[in-house]
């Protein structure tokens, strides 16, 4: 899955992501060869490990339980999603997903999902604070919270934490102390970066 996802890597960065040694990878590599997976492994100073032919492997070995687990996860409202403004994304993954199964797999998904049905619990209306606070998060802007108050304060978001209590946002600058949606009164999203 590394090889397929992230293209050629070094034995080096093999190992040190599967928390092994190089010549576990080596062995690995003989071992998926003889399997049948069209490995290349290119010598030198760009050299590295690759799977050639735009070789693609799909999500199998899924248990009978397994798949009806993903079918809930795959089938269960994210009203996080609607939140940070993703649901239109979080379809097309859930979709192409479901697509990557082998048939057997994707039946047994199918079967579960008429099985177990879940509906979209009627909720409150997604505060627009937490949409811009996304944005935000993803282009690294500096926020200023209760912007229209004496108190105004210059953030840096870098993450958003939902928790039973609800969303709350983490400063870089103070990271050990989130600020909690409702303590951020008005907020004003800069076009200067951090």
């Amino acid at each position: 899955m590394l090889l397929q996802n992230r293209g050629r890597l070094t034995t080096s960065r093999l190992a040190e992501e599967l928390e092994v040694s190089r010549r576990t990878v080596l062995r690995d590599v003989d071992a998926l060869t003889e399997a049948g997976l069209p490995i290349i492994t290119h010598q030198g100073n760009q050299g590295g490990i690759e799977l050639g032919f735009n070789y693609r492997t799909r999500l199998t070995g899924l248990l009978p339980d397994e798949a009806e687990a993903m079918a809930v996860i795959l089938s269960r409202p994210t009203p996080e999603l609607r939140d940070l403004g993703l649901e239109g994304a979080g379809a097309r993954a859930r979709a192409k997903m479901l697509e990557s199964f082998p048939d057997g797999v994707r039946e047994t998904i199918d079967l579960a999902r008429r099985r177990f049905q879940f509906a979209d619990a009627p909720g409150e209306d997604t505060d627009p604070r937490i949409t811009a606070l996304a944005t935000a998060i993803r282009r690294r802007t500096i926020v200023r919270i209760r912007a229209h108050s004496p108190q105004a304060r210059i953030i840096h978001p870098i993450s958003l934490i939902r928790s039973p209590a609800g969303w709350r946002v983490v400063d870089a600058q103070d990271p050990e102390h989130p600020i909690a949606l409702e303590d951020l009164g008005d907020i004003n999203i800069s076009r200067r970066t951090f």
